[in-house]
């Protein structure tokens, strides 16, 4: 319908004269009185080695966002390939892309970075055998150029079971300050209870908003498509 309502704008534009106005300041008007009625789209990066809970993540984000019953935990099988979700929080529009993290899988994940306005980094903080890989898999991530300037949230996730460090801890042993200068942020999660997430969420959507690298994206597609 709002695509519908700006095509019979533009038609009477051409109707009237398009010798008393020109062309370029009609598309230019076109564009931004589409980008002021529609809602902002951020495409955010679910990213983490296998059996860290992302797709877990993304089910509790559908039905907390989008009165959408998940998939319970149960019935979630390890991803090969893309899982993709939809929400919306206030007057923004997000879509994940939740990647499968086995080792044979995680060179696929460069494919996607180009677009993403930022990452979400999932870690099962109750395995601390597996710290150091997922480490090394972040490092690996903050280091491709394009994903330059992308805010980053790390999830310290399964919050919910009794053997799993916080966010501090786990903080303190990623050392953060030493990878990458960007903006970033670590919240305790729990994707099976929901535990942080909103928090989390809210906290991604905002710095999204006022990002560098947003205005690069904005600044490459055109304001209508972020």
């Amino acid at each position: 319908m709002e695509i519908e309502l700006f095509e019979c704008e533009l038609s009477y534009f051409e109707i009237v004269s398009l010798t008393e106005i020109e062309w370029d300041v009609v598309k230019f008007s076109f564009f931004d009185l589409k980008y002021m009625f529609s809602k902002t789209e951020f495409h955010v990066l679910i990213l983490g080695i296998d059996k860290a809970g992302k797709t877990t993540l993304l089910e509790k984000l559908k039905s907390v966002y989008s009165n959408l019953e998940g998939l319970p935990p149960d019935r979630i099988v390890p991803t090969v390939g893309l899982n993709i979700g939809r929400i919306e929080v206030s007057n923004t529009k997000l879509v994940f892309w939740d990647l499968g993290g086995q080792p044979g899988l995680r060179s696929i994940w460069e494919k996607y970075y180009e677009e993403a306005h930022a990452v979400i980094f999932v870690i099962d903080a109750a395995c601390p055998s597996r710290f150091e890989d997922s480490k090394s898999a972040l490092e690996k991530v903050l280091r491709h150029e394009d994903l330059q300037g992308a805010p980053l949230l790390v999830l310290a996730n399964k919050q919910d079971l009794a053997e799993s460090v916080s966010a501090e801890e786990l903080a303190r042993y990623l050392d953060l300050k030493k990878l990458d200068e960007r903006v970033y942020m670590f919240e305790a999660v729990s994707s099976y209870d929901g535990l942080g997430i909103k928090e989390g969420v809210e906290w991604l959507v905002e710095v999204m908003e006022r990002s560098k690298r947003t205005e690069m994206l904005r600044a490459r597609i055109g304001p209508a498509s972020v």
